[in-house]
């Protein structure tokens, strides 16, 4: 596997990576089978969309606010620029769609993403995997991890990475994971946040969450 791990602050050793030139990306376009179908950025989590609760930390880490996304467009436009997924790939192929989505869309050199179903983000988060790829100076891309495993979706790459992803969504390849160590990224931990990627696939999840800390 083609990855490092951030263990401590250091140095920059490339040109400062500013919060204006970061695009935030939240990924809305998944099916939500485990729900039954239901768009999970738009179900309710103490009384608000889930979207909202990462919108609120996201958008005050970065410069500017997409949500890529494939239905409820008007309820999604409240919180940012919508952008579609390229429909080249299909329909319900992947994050990675998305996020080639967002990278088109964006006049922004860098993007941090996240899904719309970890409501309890890390307000913090942009900025350690910001000062992870400045450390090391060579990766393009950081990526968040907690409990020992990547938070796939979690990440800030640079939009140069954008042709060799359209390259691997071609070939067919969907897997993040995958991608990610092909273009070589920096893991960077999150074990002080234990709850902030709790993820909710299931209305099991969504209890959970209602109920977990903030």
């Amino acid at each position: 596997m083609n990855a490092q791990t951030e263990q401590a602050a250091a140095p920059a050793g490339q040109d400062m990576i500013e919060a204006a030139h970061i695009a935030g990306l939240i990924l809305a376009g998944g099916r939500g089978s485990r729900m039954g179908d239901m768009d999970k950025g738009c179900a309710l989590l103490r009384g608000r969309p889930m979207v909202e609760h990462v919108a609120a930390r996201l958008a005050p880490q970065v410069g500017a606010l997409l949500i890529s996304a494939n239905r409820n467009l008007d309820r999604y436009a409240e919180y940012g620029k919508v952008v579609a997924d390229d429909p080249a790939h299909g329909q319900w192929q992947g994050p990675l769609a998305g996020v080639a989505a967002g990278l088109v869309a964006s006049r922004c050199p860098w993007i941090a993403t996240a899904p719309c179903d970890v409501p309890f983000l890390p307000v913090d988060m942009v900025a350690r995997l910001r000062q992870a790829l400045q450390a090391h100076g060579g990766p393009r891309l950081a990526v968040a991890c907690s409990a020992g495993r990547r938070q796939p979706v979690c990440m800030l790459l640079s939009r140069e990475l954008l042709p060799d992803l359209l390259r691997y969504l071609a070939e067919g390849g969907r897997k993040v994971e995958t991608w990610q160590s092909r273009v070589g990224c920096v893991e960077v931990p999150f074990d002080d946040q234990p709850h902030a990627f709790l993820n909710v696939n299931t209305e099991r999840d969504l209890s959970a969450a209602d109920g977990a800390p903030s």
